[in-house]
């Protein structure tokens, strides 16, 4: 619903600007308008036609149909599946774990090029994704500001009846769930702050957030140290010992997690990721969630379709609809453009375009995956739209997020930046007519 606009039409961009997001910075839950000393949250609106808006959300269930239905064959696979996925050897006993079958994971969100050719699905982040403040909380406050409808009204309401489902099956499957916590790197501005606004919205009783320095490996149990500088944890933690931890949310995703070594070397990830297995430790996004994050589950389920196999004529239907052919080589057909990505990397690094002559057309310049194997996807170009920025208007490409949540569609969030979105893209809120 449209609400009275309170921008003075004759402001300045940056007037608005501030206008927006200042009160959201005081506040302190999108404290980020800003990032690496750029300007990364827009002030204008992208108006979104509510038929795109219905088949995004329409596609992102459907398609998380498909995932949940992949990963629960990924899950009773062979170790030689999950290594060909590109799944770290330290995961494969946590990602065996099966708590609901009908959901890939709790909270994911796909990202979506509207082409020429109709929606296509690019990714799907299903382990640790971002881009959830700005879409529950700041997306609503900038439609407000301009008087026009958020197309993510009411969805925060999402988070609390998900985590209360998730916490349900983990009690029904014998977990402890008397002490969560929520962890995330904690000088991380968007990180800490996407990880405390989740704690908020879960209306987990007693739930606490926790800095990933400040958790603790010992024996079967890993623990949350007490830290006086922060309220949320010194409150919970009142022995030299800190809290175990029953359950973790944790912004710290599983490949980085299986990497993860103390000062003196030891394997501190590897341990976490056995206590999983042993379920000991439950977490939130679950292990499924990891399972669908790899690329090469789009190379799959690919694979599959072509075969005429394992899917539903409706599934079979989905898939070409909304993916784009993806294979573990590069065999499209001659002059076809296509994407080169790492297999479990993120904001756009590691990531090649080449043209249909087989050429490099653009390449992100960013290494931090380069030792992945990669998948190869048809390339879809996104639409070009301008923007207003701080230093003036911006030409870019625009690509947007659907969250599932629990199975379900919910807010979307739009990106724009170069023709490979990266962290440095803008985000740009949204209104919905029509």
């Amino acid at each position: 619903m449209s609400m009275a606009r309170t921008l003075r039409p004759d402001a300045s961009y940056e007037e608005r600007r501030e206008a927006i997001y200042g009160p959201l910075r005081q506040e302190g839950i999108f404290t980020w308008d800003c990032l690496y000393d750029q300007e990364y949250a827009l002030a204008g609106l992208y108006r979104l036609e509510r038929t795109q808006l219905a088949e995004m959300r329409k596609a992102a269930e459907a398609l998380g149909r498909i995932y949940a239905r992949t990963v629960r064959i990924v899950q009773q696979g062979e170790p030689a599946l999950l290594a060909e996925l590109g799944l770290p050897p330290a995961s494969f006993g946590a990602i065996r774990l099966r708590f609901d079958e009908d959901i890939p994971t709790l909270i994911g969100r796909f990202d979506f090029a509207l082409t020429p050719q109709g929606l296509k699905m690019l990714e799907f982040n299903s382990d640790t994704p971002t881009g959830i403040v700005e879409a529950f909380h700041a997306n609503g406050r900038v439609c407000a500001a301009y008087g026009e409808e958020d197309p993510n009204e009411g969805c925060s309401g999402d988070f609390r009846q998900a985590f209360k489902r998730m916490l349900d099956l983990y009690r029904e499957a014998g977990y402890a769930s008397e002490h969560v916590v929520f962890s995330s790197l904690d000088w991380h501005e968007e990180d800490a702050g996407t990880t405390r606004y989740l704690l908020k919205q879960s209306g987990i009783a007693g739930a606490e957030f926790a800095a990933l320095s400040d958790l603790r490996v010992e024996g079967d149990r890993i623990w949350a140290q007490p830290n006086a500088d922060d309220e949320e944890t010194a409150a919970g933690c009142q022995t030299a010992a800190g809290c175990p931890i029953d359950v973790l949310y944790r912004l710290h995703a599983i490949e980085k997690l299986a990497e993860d070594r103390d000062t003196d070397g030891y394997p501190t990830g590897e341990h976490v990721l056995k206590l999983i297995a042993a379920r000991k430790l439950a977490i939130i996004n679950p292990p499924s969630g990891f399972a669908a994050q790899t690329k090469a589950l789009q190379a799959l389920i690919w694979n599959l379709h072509q075969a005429g196999e394992f899917y539903t004529e409706e599934e079979h239907e989905t898939i070409e609809a909304y993916m784009l052919p993806t294979f573990m080589e590069p065999c499209f057909p001659e002059g076809t453009p296509y994407v080169a990505k790492p297999i479990l990397g993120r904001e756009g690094s590691g990531v090649t375009i080449y043209a249909g002559s087989g050429d490099i057309a653009e390449a992100s310049g960013e290494d931090e995956y380069g030792d992945q194997p990669m998948v190869y996807q048809q390339f879809a170009e996104l639409p070009r739209i301008r923007v207003e920025t701080l230093n003036g208007p911006y030409d870019g490409w625009l690509l947007w997020g659907c969250f599932l949540i629990d199975g379900r569609s919910s807010a979307v969030v739009a990106r724009v930046g170069g023709s490979i979105t990266n962290n440095l893209s803008y985000y740009l809120p949204s209104s919905v007519i029509g």
